[in-house]
């Protein structure tokens, strides 16, 4: 991304807050967090999902101590939710009464080193929502159902290692064990299951993620600097598709095949904004292309600019390319009857926000298109800072398209309206 993603209204208040807090209680420790309600309802019935789309209360407890030498971290939030109605504590899919964000130590074994170990949220690249290079888990199913953006990403359990060279630096992270996304399963949405050629939904899809310790890793790399005054990168990753992108002809389980990526970002001011571009070059399992059970290989393009257009009215639009390689071979591998993806898959996003009242209120529109699929996702949201550390959210997260199976159009059933209230401490 661009940017890290925006933490809820409130949060960047929190370091002068918990020191309040800190001081009064005589902690060892700063304590941070925050206490939210939230629920939604979808706005049409589904055969396969609950009426309501949403209903959790959550408390998230953040602890940092630090040390002359070492730092630890401890991120960690606490669910009450009758919707999902499942508490066994699942730290992959986030499932369950406990939802472990964070749990790391932070320490500087060199001058020109940082080491970061454990569970932690990682992010990089230069799109607004969408993702080249960024190969870290993501969480779709909080991001369809209104949670808030801090949530689309998912936790990795890895070691970063961050390497300055003065103007160039170079960031490792290792993944010992495979982290994938937080997929959609049909637990909480439904979705188009090509298997069978319909919506499913309730049964959660049945996957074989690679799950050996030092044996099913993953590398990520960010070699990046400045060129000018444009923000440079270049990237690399050797892993798995980090959603299911495959499936066992014999015992149909849905799987994550090998994936390699190379790939590159720059970001700088273009006219009275900000410009970026980002590319990257998927190559996928061998024998993908002449595999109808497995994803092809991809070139995957993405140009974006912002801008200020008014008085506190911030707008960015984006263009986004998926190329399938080998497409012929992909066509004659598919079977009698199947459903044919284009070579190209095109969408564009629109990016609105307008503050009013002295910044209290925050009003946002988010907006994806897709005219190769004729299908798209449209995010509203208005968020009112009742108080510096008190925030209530209302929001929409509404799906259309001309076909089932589309990307955005198989959610269509999943259409949702949300509120919210978050106290920060």
């Amino acid at each position: 991304m661009a940017q890290e993603i925006k933490l809820p209204e409130g949060l960047g208040d929190l370091s002068t807050m918990s020191q309040t807090v800190d001081e009064a209680a005589g902690l060892p420790f700063d304590l941070s967090g925050f206490l939210e309600s939230r629920i939604g309802t979808r706005l049409q019935k589904d055969a396969l999902e609950k009426d309501t789309s949403i209903g959790e209360m959550r408390l998230q407890v953040g602890i940092e101590k630090e040390f002359d030498s070492l730092t630890f971290n401890l991120v960690s939030d606490f669910i009450y939710d009758p919707v999902q109605d499942r508490y066994a504590v699942d730290l992959e899919t986030g499932q369950g009464v406990v939802d472990l964000r964070e749990a790391n130590v932070v320490f500087s074994p060199l001058d020109f080193m940082d080491v970061k170990l454990g569970r932690q949220i990682l992010t990089w690249g230069t799109g607004d929502l969408l993702f080249i290079n960024d190969l870290f888990p993501k969480d779709w199913n909080s991001f369809f159902i209104g949670r808030d953006d801090e949530y689309l990403k998912g936790p990795s359990d890895a070691i970063k290692t961050a390497l300055f060279f003065g103007d160039y630096n170079l960031d490792i992270i290792y993944v010992p064990r495979f982290d994938a996304d937080r997929f959609i399963d049909g637990t909480r949405l439904s979705f188009f299951d090509r298997a069978q050629g319909s919506l499913s939904g309730e049964n959660p899809v049945l996957a074989n993620p690679p799950d050996k310790w030092f044996g099913d890793d993953e590398l990520s790399l960010r070699f990046y600097g400045s060129i000018g005054a444009f923000e440079t990168a270049l990237y690399y990753y050797n892993g798995y598709w980090k959603s299911p992108a495959g499936q066992n002809f014999i015992t149909g389980l849905a799987e994550f095949p090998k994936l390699q990526v190379f790939g590159a970002s720059a970001r700088g001011p273009v006219g009275k904004g900000i410009g970026s571009v980002e590319v990257g070059y998927y190559k996928s399992a061998d024998g993908a292309a002449s595999n109808p059970l497995v994803r092809n290989s991809e070139f995957r393009f993405l140009v974006g600019y912002e801008q200020e257009i008014g008085t506190e009215l911030t707008g960015s639009v984006q263009y986004y390319l998926e190329r399938k390689s080998d497409y012929d071979q992909y066509v004659a591998s598919l079977p009698v009857g199947a459903i044919q993806d284009r070579r190209d898959r095109h969408m564009f996003t629109l990016r609105l926000t307008k503050l009013l009242m002295q910044q209290d209120l925050r009003l946002s529109l988010f907006n994806f298109y897709s005219p190769s699929d004729k299908d798209g996702y449209l995010r509203l949201k208005a968020a009112y800072k009742i108080r510096d550390n008190i925030t209530a959210e209302i929001g929409g997260n509404v799906f259309y398209g001309q076909k089932i199976y589309s990307f955005f159009g198989q959610f269509k059933d999943n259409s949702n309206i949300f509120a919210a209230l978050h106290y920060d401490f």
